[in-house]
């Protein structure tokens, strides 16, 4: 199949443009028109094969809803809604035309699910699958939340529990052999995360979130983030770590917290909580969604992270989840 074809091709399977989306694929560019009411908001990823995933551990249709629900993660720690997207396509030679074909529709169903329009992209030849996804978002001026923001005696929040992901990662690689629903759930959380978009929405529009990103890299990583970009530090006082996570950890003769805080590719918010309305918040969010706003600790003005145990001493926290540079 040609460049011309598989372009075709894979235009059937997205859905059709929305009425801001003025032009989709087809031409030299899509034509949107945004809105005058609010910010855009643009989240790019690259993943490469070998690197960022492995055939061999999911379907390509799998593959496809993973890397866009990575970008609506992004969108999601902004406050925002996702309104389209384009997607760079890269195509080894000999490749079969049915793996890409079911590539994208994971990608539309994800795309689907966020209501998100895929407008556009580009096929190319490269050594290994490669795919670049750009997805563009929308967010009224007051919603935005960004990493800097947090501030002293604010409450270090995750929207749900730890470490299920690289529980998943743990049983692919043959680490550790998990059975029954903790397999299955340890598995469908590193092959199908979904971004938490209608909590990002939600919390972005509390006036008590001061500062919010995804846990895509680990918590000891990405809170280090959020704290260099508001300027303090933070206590981290107790870890909500996923059942499957615990025994992952035990497989491994590790600390269940130590396993969460490395953990990778959560897509659970990190938040910045007024310490003061942190009981309210999460009352309203347990009564919003049916599940949890965990407090993992506070935020403070020393400099650095460390995990408080319960005889008060304090242990820092290295960074020990993902770097797409070093890792392997």
């Amino acid at each position: 199949m040609n460049e011309d074809a598989l372009i075709a091709a894979l235009a059937e399977i997205v859905a059709p443009a929305r009425s801001r989306v003025l032009l989709g694929i087809g031409d030299d560019a899509a034509v949107w028109q945004p809105s005058r009411s609010h910010r855009s908001v643009v989240t790019t990823d690259a993943l490469v094969e070998g690197v960022h995933f492995d055939p061999s551990w999911m379907s390509w249709r799998e593959i496809g809803a993973r890397a866009f629900e990575a970008n609506l993660s992004d969108i999601a720690a902004m406050g925002a809604r996702p309104v389209l997207a384009t997607i760079a396509l890269g195509v080894p030679a000999g490749a079969a035309t049915e793996s890409f074909l079911e590539l994208y529709r994971g990608i539309a169903a994800s795309a689907a699910r966020a209501d998100c329009t895929v407008a556009g992209g580009d096929v190319t030849r490269t050594p290994v699958v490669t795919l670049c996804v750009t997805v563009i978002g929308e967010v009224r001026a007051t919603s935005l939340k960004l990493r800097a923001g947090a501030k002293k005696g604010d409450a270090i929040v995750t929207t749900g529990k730890l470490g299920a992901s690289r529980a998943g990662l743990c049983v692919l690689r043959g680490d550790v052999a998990l059975e029954g629903e903790r397999r299955d759930w340890a598995l469908r959380a590193y092959r199908a995360p979904v971004a938490r978009l209608a909590e990002g929405r939600w919390l972005g529009a509390s006036t008590s979130v001061h500062a919010m990103m995804d846990i895509s890299d680990g918590l000891s990583t990405d809170l280090a983030r959020l704290c260099a970009r508001s300027g303090v530090g933070a206590v981290v006082e107790t870890l909500p770590v996923c059942h499957a996570a615990v025994d992952a950890a035990g497989a491994l003769g590790v600390d269940p917290g130590t396993f969460a805080l490395a953990g990778g590719e959560e897509y659970e918010l990190l938040a910045a909580v007024d310490g003061r309305a942190y009981k309210h918040l999460a009352a309203r969010f347990r009564a919003r969604f049916g599940r949890e706003l965990f407090r993992v600790g506070t935020f403070r003005a020393e400099d650095g992270i460390v995990l408080r145990g319960d005889d008060g001493l304090e242990t820092p926290v290295a960074r020990t989840g993902w770097d797409s540079l070093e890792s392997q």
